[in-house]
């Protein structure tokens, strides 16, 4: 055989594409190298181990998490202490809710209008949680925690979980989504789960579909008119099975770029301009729009950060004195109409589309404030506190318009009722079906739960 020939020499593979298929790693860039879609083979290949395991797939069924990075002062906006003194109770009014003597902060009008469909958890224990990375909470073990555990990184997040143990709702979709990574310490990841769990980020929608400059979708259909010439020439290669798989979700994976359905969820100019401006033109809010597509689409856990740099948060309003986060009335003030508006229009829509009792949406952070005002030598703002935390969840097939636990006279400390972290991934697992008894391998092959000292919320179900 000459200089430079080889076997395949009749396939022409050295033209246009300038590649030489004398390895198995030639050939799978013979198949679908390039394209945007070859990194979710490994979702795809996912979900189909869900269904040969006859996983519960009931359903539709999605979480849309908002992520509120930083630590949103939770007594200044879901458990406020208006008869206490002004540097515990803070400078923010109050205002009646549906639920009879239940106030919430005064910038949250239409929060308090919405609540007879809302879960407010006013004593939540996060203990341990902390922020950059964001994983205790989003984990649901308290060991998630990487100051405190070195192998916190390990712990695979509630989506991840969520896409080994359910999968995407449509076999076209990706189980999982983050959307406004602004910095990728404000999420967990897959971690002993390995990265065919990885959520996708999906803030440039575009770029993920998007074929390479020269690659069009008729070139992309002969790569893969290619790969199925060789399934004929495959006596004398390497039988490991990469190139099977390649097959199969490699094709599948051609078929979610090029058919559209996931390409059409991301793309926010084919909803309608009406809905569009009902969201509005914040970001946040263009991206709950987003989320809601992507879950009616298929997509099982979304993820969106509300975050507006990548910091450690934008409602970590520890003070004037720490840009950017500001302090409580320069930096949390303006945050909360926005999240207002966004929260309760999602869930409004998600209802009005009949989607709300197959998704669960539920708004929270890492942790809480301080009690007392003046941090660092900064008098308008709160620190960390990890001792308690608010958050809200709708939807879901739950027994809403209730509100779990207390704080006590001045917000420090859980009075009753506390909620721990693996309590909300043991919820969030039962709204999906999973078995809370599953477990997964770590690194040394031992079983680990994914529910930790955790179970389903009994005042929801």
């Amino acid at each position: 055989m000459s200089q430079g020939s080889h076997a395949f020499a009749a396939l022409n593979p050295r033209l246009r594409e300038g590649l030489t298929l004398t390895s198995r790693r030639g050939m799978l860039k013979a198949s679908l190298a390039g394209m945007a879609g070859l990194s979710l083979p490994g979702l795809l290949r996912a979900r189909e181990a869900a269904l040969k395991a006859g996983r519960p797939m009931d359903g539709n069924r999605a979480v849309i998490l908002l992520w509120m990075a930083g630590g949103p002062s939770h007594i200044d906006t879901l458990d406020p202490k208006p008869d206490q003194p002004e540097n515990n109770r803070g400078p923010f009014g109050v205002i009646p809710t549906t639920h009879p003597g239940i106030v919430i902060c005064e910038h949250l009008p239409k929060y308090a209008r919405l609540t007879d469909k809302l879960t407010l958890i006013r004593s939540v224990d996060c203990r341990e949680s902390n922020h950059q990375p964001n994983t205790v909470m989003q984990t649901g073990v308290r060991a998630a925690e990487p100051r405190i555990n070195p192998e916190a990184r390990h712990y695979p997040a509630l989506a991840a979980m969520v896409g080994k143990w359910h999968g995407a709702g449509h076999p076209a979709m990706p189980p999982a989504v983050a959307l406004n990574v602004r910095d990728r310490t404000h999420f967990a990841w897959s971690g002993w789960l390995g990265d065919a769990h990885e959520p996708m980020v999906g803030d440039d929608a575009a770029k993920l579909f998007q074929l390479p400059e020269g690659l069009t979708l008729d070139r992309a259909r002969g790569r893969r008119t290619l790969s199925q010439q060789m399934d004929q020439l495959r006596a004398g290669l390497d039988r490991a099975g990469v190139v099977d798989a390649m097959d199969g979700f490699g094709q599948r994976a051609f078929d979610l770029v090029a058919g559209g359905r996931a390409q059409g969820a991301f793309d926010l100019s084919m909803e309608p301009q009406a809905v569009r401006d009902r969201y509005g033109p914040h970001p946040w809010a263009q991206k709950a729009l987003l989320a809601r597509r992507l879950v009616e689409a298929g997509v099982s856990f979304v993820t969106l950060d509300l975050s507006n740099h990548s910091a450690s948060g934008t409602w970590d309003t520890h003070g004037d004195k720490f840009p950017p986060y500001g302090g409580i009335v320069s930096g949390l003030k303006p945050l909360l109409p926005v999240f207002d508006h966004l929260f309760t229009t999602l869930v409004l829509d998600l209802e009005e589309r009949g989607l709300l009792r197959d998704v669960l949406v539920i708004a929270m952070g890492e942790f809480g404030r301080s009690p007392e005002m003046g941090t660092q030598g900064s008098p308008d703002g709160r620190n960390h506190w990890a001792q308690v935390m608010s958050m809200t969840m709708a939807g879901g097939r739950f027994r809403h318009g209730q509100v779990i636990g207390s704080t006590d006279r001045d917000g420090g400390q859980i009075h009753d009722r506390p909620v721990t972290p693996g309590d909300i991934a043991a919820t969030l697992f039962y709204h999906f079906g999973i078995p809370l008894d599953a477990t997964y391998p770590d690194h040394r092959g031992r079983p680990r739960y994914i529910v930790e000292h955790g179970e389903p919320l009994r005042e929801l179900i």
